[in-house]
């Protein structure tokens, strides 16, 4: 396996990535996305896989807030992807909070001395997991996941990003509404979160579970149900309940 090569202190690599946006091509270079910013960057191996999709880039997207509050103006993901999947995945992922980078050549990722060689999986050139604080283009952290077979997934998360960044910034509990379509009782409780600033994801009985799975989650079947932190707190009239406190 190619050596990983920690660039702390260096400056990023100088590249021109070619975009799609809407209809045009437009050029991105590496000062548009890092001069005079202070960017959080992941790079993952690639777009729609397993834990890419399942949990790297959705807890970036959900501490995006978080990281704001706390100095970062941009939370970037680099992969070796061309622009299309790249758009495409970010657009099924509905991850508005974070700018994808398509490095589809592999010329930064293999300027920053991770691009590792993934035919055993079809894969050919990627990159190796890992994540980095950048400020004004002089990397001031990274975080390489350990060279170890496979894809492993330890270091690079967002949890740990933002603990270096600010060990005393707290992460907001996840927050999960089960609603339905029509349902005023579940707008109102959408509306109150959003009111109190307060990131949530919806599941839609019908569309993304049955009245089955709510059952089994709350042992309840009347919606909205709203979990906070893993707990279920309730319908719209509890949640208000909660807020107010």
């Amino acid at each position: 396996m190619t050596t990983l090569t920690d660039r702390t202190g260096k400056t990023v690599p100088q590249v021109t990535w070619p975009t799609r946006q809407g209809d045009e091509w437009v050029n991105v270079t590496t000062d548009d996305v890092f001069k005079g910013k202070t960017v959080a960057v992941f790079s993952l191996p690639g777009a729609f896989t397993p834990t890419c999709s399942s949990t790297h880039l959705p807890r970036y997207n959900e501490l995006a807030s978080v990281f704001k509050e706390n100095g970062v103006d941009e939370i970037v993901c680099i992969s070796v992807n061309d622009t299309f999947v790249m758009n495409a995945w970010l657009a099924d992922q509905e991850a508005s909070n974070i700018r994808v980078i398509p490095d589809g050549t592999g010329e930064f990722t293999d300027g920053m001395g991770l691009l590792v060689d993934k035919s055993d999986i079809g894969f050919g050139k990627r990159s190796w997991r890992y994540s980095m604080l950048v400020k004004d283009g002089v990397i001031d952290k990274m975080f390489i996941e350990p060279q170890k077979p496979g894809d492993p997934f330890e270091v690079s998360d967002a949890d740990t990003m933002l603990s270096y960044i600010n060990a005393e910034a707290k992460a907001p509990a996840s927050i999960c509404v089960v609603s339905k379509p029509g349902c005023p009782f579940c707008a109102k409780a959408k509306d109150d979160l959003k009111a109190a600033n307060l990131p949530f994801e919806e599941i839609s009985l019908g569309k993304d579970a049955t009245l089955t799975s709510l059952r089994a989650l709350s042992g309840k079947e009347t919606v909205p149900q709203i979990f906070i932190g893993g707990q279920c707190i309730g319908g719209s009239e509890e949640l208000a309940a909660y807020l107010a406190k």
